[in-house]
């Protein structure tokens, strides 16, 4: 038998390029700090969650890889020049992942979606500057209401109540991302499943096994495709921060947004520029159950956050990757001024001393100690921070006990707002880079009000705010929401500001450092 030349050579030329690696699928692992609650995009709240949802949707606008605002589902807009009317023109020829084109429909009905209080979205107010957006949340209204409308396939126009110097970069939060109609329509809660998920953005999803993995396959119909360098991402949770790191230094893991701060010294020499730390845009706090008995006592929850020796948290326990906070909103927002706790200039001594003074009006001592639990999401950090606290509350009275679960349990847990409990640990991370962005969580009704905080002076100088048009005054009218919320009732009790800290492997390429430590998987690469 014999072979023609062609055919040996074709034949030749595919062993090479085998051989060569030509046909290698670039597989991205990812750690992540704990399983998704939901794959729906309209039902997530975690920074977990929001780093799977920006690689599997595209918003209106979107982050590039420095975390500046880029079109998204949007190519460009356009804005009236009273600040209320946005243009959106939809990108010609951009695709759902099954094919079907990416409208301006699309975007009116997810938005109904997040509004409908049906849904039950915990960031529906991420859409309250658009006219009536609170209304059809609070049952006011119908969802035809809502101030969106699409003038045709490829227009959309938003209305707002006020101008709203940030609502662009709002929409880059996964809470606006839109959903297929026919997929939610055809699967009900299951259209997030594998194999019935439709999506429009750089990955779907190829498969989910809980407490395990989950799997990205880069997304073909994607608009921007060709310049997507990774062809499929693992998510692995990644709460036990100890592990993750001996499987980063096994090379199981590319990157991994967290290790065990408190080895930050041996990790930096054995790892070198692998080891990322810079300044983030977040707060790390503690939350009390303020509608119940004792934690609605205003004085009570001032004495326990006095006596936390913040300075100690974040040197020793953190080994200086976070900074004492003293106020919810971080440094770095131009144009504002935090409102602080009356006692961030004292030192830690005579604030222990006046913890002690209120602490023993109230009738609690070592020898009759108030019992208080914190509950907290798994992880060393956050154990080693509780403990920590639990030493330091003990000389003064307070008899402190620990329960932790899974970040999704956790969260899951202070959602529904029906749990008892004392204190809880959360942290917030900016969606965008606005004090509003942190003061709307004790806002009365807001989803991740943990606290369930309510005060109609507080949400008076909010929706003040959010109508004024002189940047200065709203700057101001929100440092006083703060200095009622955060300073005066203590809606959360700010203990630290976060740094981000990661590993990322020297194979990896396109990371680039932010305050926002977002990094969409469609700008990596890999070796």
């Amino acid at each position: 038998m014999t072979l023609n030349l062609k055919s040996l050579l074709l034949s030749s030329s595919i062993l090479v390029m085998a051989a060569s690696g030509a046909f290698a699928e670039v597989v991205l692992n990812r750690g992540n700090n704990g399983d998704p609650e939901s794959l729906d995009p309209h039902k997530t709240s975690t920074v977990s969650e929001a780093n799977i949802m920006r690689d599997l949707f595209l918003g209106l606008t979107a982050h590039d890889a420095k975390a500046e605002l880029i079109p998204g589902a949007a190519e460009s807009w356009e804005v009236s020049e009273d600040g209320k009317v946005y243009t959106f023109k939809m990108r010609a020829g951009a695709t759902w992942s099954d094919g079907s084109p990416v409208t301006a429909q699309d975007f009116v009905y997810s938005w109904q979606r997040v509004v409908n209080p049906d849904t039950a979205a915990e960031y529906a107010y991420m859409l309250a500057p658009i006219v009536n957006a609170e209304a059809i949340t609070a049952g006011e209204m119908t969802l035809d209401q809502l101030g969106v409308k699409a003038i045709d396939d490829l227009t959309l126009e938003v209305t707002l109540g006020a101008p709203t110097p940030y609502f662009l970069e709002m929409l880059t939060h996964q809470a606006t991302y839109p959903v297929q109609k026919a997929n939610v329509d055809a699967h009900g809660p299951d259209f997030t499943k594998p194999g019935n998920l439709v999506s429009n953005g750089p990955y779907v999803l190829e498969s989910f096994v809980p407490n395990d993995r989950i799997k990205l396959a880069k997304n073909a119909a994607f608009y921007d495709a060709a310049n997507v360098a990774i062809d499929a991402v693992y998510f692995y949770p990644t709460e036990d921060r100890a592990a993750a790191l001996k499987r980063f230094e096994a090379g199981e893991l590319d990157m991994n947004d967290d290790f065990p701060t408190e080895q930050l010294t041996e990790i930096k020499a054995k790892l070198g520029e692998q080891v990322k730390v810079g300044p983030y845009l977040g707060t790390y706090y503690y939350a009390f159950k303020m509608i119940d008995a004792p934690w609605t006592i205003p004085e009570l929850r001032h004495a326990i956050s006095m006596a936390i020796d913040r300075e100690y948290l974040a040197e020793e326990v953190w080994q200086n990757t976070m900074l004492p906070s003293y106020s919810f909103v971080p440094p770095g927002i131009e144009g504002y001024t935090s409102s602080v706790l009356d006692y961030a200039e004292m030192s830690q001594l005579d604030r222990e001393d006046k913890a002690r003074e209120v602490l023993e009006g109230l009738g609690y001592t070592p020898e009759n100690p108030l019992p208080m639990e914190i509950r907290f999401n798994t992880s060393e950090n956050h154990n080693n921070t509780a403990v920590a606290i639990q030493e330091q509350l003990k000389p003064l009275g307070i008899e402190v006990t620990l329960m932790n679960t899974d970040a999704p349990t956790h969260f899951g847990f202070l959602e529904q707002k029906t749990g008892d409990f004392d204190v809880a640990r959360a942290g917030w991370i900016a969606d965008y880079k606005d004090p509003e962005n942190f003061l709307a969580l004790c806002k009365t009704g807001t989803g991740n009000n943990y606290s369930s905080y309510s005060d109609a002076g507080y949400d008076e100088l909010l929706a003040k705010a959010a109508a004024e048009a002189d940047p200065a005054a709203r700057m101001a009218s929100l440092s006083q929401a703060e200095a009622i919320g955060v300073a005066r009732d203590l809606c959360i009790v700010p203990l630290m500001f976060y740094s981000y800290h990661s590993v990322v492997s020297d194979k990896v390429a396109g990371w680039e450092p932010n305050v926002m430590d977002i990094h969409p998987t469609r700008f990596l690469s890999k070796e």
